[in-house]
C-alpha cells in the first residue's frame, strides 16, 4: 500500500526534528529504547511460559 522509502524516512526525521527540538530528540530516543526493551522482555516472558 504505501511503501517509505530513504527520502520519505528524512522529511519525516526533519519534520520531527522542527517540532521537538534537538534538546529532545535524545529523551525521545532513551524512552523509545526502554519501552521496545520492556516490550521484548514481556513478550520473551510469555514465550517462556
Amino acid at each position: 500500500m504505501f511503501e517509505i522509502g530513504i527520502p520519505e524516512l528524512l522529511i519525516i526525521m526533519v519534520i520531527i526534528l522542527i517540532i521537538f527540538g534537538a534538546g529532545k530528540l535524545p529523551e525521545i530516543g532513551a524512552g523509545r529504547g526502554k519501552a521496545i526493551k520492556n516490550f521484548k522482555g514481556a513478550t520473551s516472558e510469555i514465550e517462556n511460559k
